[in-house]
Formats: C-alpha cells, sequence, structure tokens
C-alpha cells in the first residue's frame, strides 16, 4: 500500500536549493493544475524553514496570480522582511517557468501569555464516526465520475474528509452556503508543530469556494463553470494537533461580480477554536447572459 501521507509530507517538506531558496514537486489531483492548497502548504512550509523553532506562523495571507502546471516544479525564494523581538515576518514567493505564480506574507510569534476567548461552535453536529470519507463517498458513484478524475477520486488520500452535508460536485442541488466537515491526517504525524501548521493550511483549500457555490446549484465540474482561489488568509489561535479530528465549519456570506467569498473556522473535538480562513475565488458561468 501506498504511503500517500508520507508522500505528501515530503512534498511539503521541499528541497532546499540555495540558502533562503527552495524547490517543491507538484503533485496531479487529475486536472493538470497545481491544486492551490499545494502552493499555499509548500510556502508556509518554506517560510518557517528560515524562522527560529520556537516562532509559530499565526497568520498568512496570499494571492494566487497565475495557474501552476502539475507538470513542472515550483521554485519558492524567501524574503527575511523582519526579524523583530516578539514577531518574525516572511515574504514569499513561488515561481514556476521563470513566473511569480503564487506570493505569501506570513508572520511568526513565540508562545505568550494573554488574554484569552473564542467563539463556541454554534451548531449541533454529528461526530466523525457513522459518516461517510469523500473516498468511500466516490466509490458509490464511481461510474457517474468523469474518467479522467475517476482514480484520483477513489485513491487512498493522506487528508481524510468526512461531510456532515454530503453535497455532490456531479450533481449540485442548491443548498444553504454552510456545511461542516471532519478533517483529519490519515496516520500519525511528527511531533513538530510547524508540519501539522502547513499541512492544515494545505488542506484548508479543499471544500472551501465550492460552498459559495452552493445556493445556485453548480460546482466545477459544470459545464461552463471556471473556478480558482484568487486569494487565502488563515490564522492560527491555538496549539492542535492534525492526526486528530478538526471540524471545519464553512459559510459563503456573499457572492458578486463572479466572485465568491468563503469563510471557516476549524475547532478541535473539544469545541476548541484553534484556526481561521478566508479565501475569495473567481466562480464564472461562462454561459450566463453577458
Amino acid at each position: 500500500m501506498r504511503d500517500v501521507l508520507g508522500e505528501l509530507l515530503s512534498l511539503l517538506r521541499l528541497e532546499r536549493i540555495e540558502d533562503r531558496i527552495f524547490r517543491g514537486q507538484s503533485q496531479n489531483l487529475g486536472w493538470g493544475a497545481v491544486f492551490g492548497g499545494q502552493v499555499l502548504g509548500q510556502a508556509l512550509s518554506a517560510a518557517a524553514q528560515t524562522v527560529p523553532a520556537d516562532r509559530h506562523v499565526h497568520s498568512l495571507h496570499a494571492y494566487f496570480l497565475r495557474q501552476g502546471d502539475a507538470r513542472f516544479p515550483i521554485v519558492y525564494e524567501v524574503d527575511p522582511s523582519r526579524d523583530g523581538t516578539s514577531f518574525t515576518t516572511r515574504r514569499v514567493v513561488a515561481i514556476q517557468n521563470g513566473q511569480p505564480i503564487f506570493i505569501l506574507s506570513s508572520s511568526f510569534q513565540g508562545d505568550e501569555p494573554g488574554y484569552d476567548h473564542a467563539a463556541p461552535i454554534l451548531l449541533d453536529v454529528p461526530g466523525p464516526e457513522g459518516l461517510l470519507s469523500e473516498q468511500e463517498a466516490a466509490l458509490r458513484v464511481i461510474d457517474q465520475i468523469p474518467e479522467p478524475l475517476r482514480a484520483q477520486a477513489v485513491a487512498d488520500r493522506p487528508i481524510e474528509i468526512r461531510a456532515v452535508q454530503p453535497w455532490s460536485l456531479l450533481r449540485p442541488k442548491k443548498m444553504p452556503p454552510r456545511r461542516q466537515l471532519w478533517y483529519r491526517a490519515s496516520a500519525p504525524l511528527p511531533d513538530d508543530p510547524a508540519v501539522h501548521r502547513y499541512l492544515l493550511a494545505y488542506a484548508s483549500d479543499f471544500n472551501f469556494l465550492p460552498t459559495a457555490m452552493m445556493p445556485h446549484g453548480v460546482s466545477w465540474l459544470t459545464p461552463g463553470m471556471q473556478v480558482a482561489s484568487l486569494d487565502h488568509a488563515m490564522w492560527f489561535h491555538r496549539p492542535f494537533r492534525f492526526d486528530d479530528w478538526l471540524l471545519y465549519d464553512v459559510e459563503s456570506p456573499s457572492a458578486s461580480g463572479a466572485r465568491g467569498l468563503v469563510l471557516g473556522r476549524f475547532y478541535a473535538r473539544d469545541g476548541t477554536l484553534v484556526a481561521s480562513t478566508a479565501q475569495e475565488g473567481l466562480m464564472r458561468n461562462r454561459e450566463l447572459p453577458k
């Protein structure tokens, strides 16, 4: 059996080719373009490898500039913007074929005591036990999945995702733009907090923008749809382990101008808020009248 989680961790660790310059290989998830979460996770990994180990990322803000090609590696150049007494800031540019395809700014801080409060989970949702994984759900409709995507859809996955509210990409129905999904790594992870954080950054791009398409009854597989992440922000509030289940509560408060806005919160099983996310993405239907 393939060690798919080990392969992903190797992909995210990167190859250091020069001081503050890294190279990452690309994975093909079936559609030829680089998955946005891969670039996000690799860029955060590159930044984290240039800061002291006792400083952990607490926020990141990123823009997707061009579509990446999954056939080729990506080079990550890290700018050491600031090394302060309390905070360390890094800017990362991802380059492919001589052009920037992605930029990330990230801030790191050491552990520090302070005031503490957090928004509670407002919904009573079932735990992950008894819910279908995305792989299990795909196996049930394998004959309906387009041939180019079929093998990847039913393959072993490094991140196990179980949806509380199932929603079909193949036959999307109109639903309110909010859903919850359980996430965890498919096997135990190293104790290094940086690994858990850049792996969660990678996973946070799954099922995110599609939430904005739910009230319109379309998905990225709908003919005529052009869908892409435009930006991504993430805040890490508290320590967590990504080899334990986390609940991703995602909602879309707005869509307009062929763009959708999505907001997310990751909760530990005990209800602790550990991270928040935000993204705006392109969701253009070329078949709509001008």
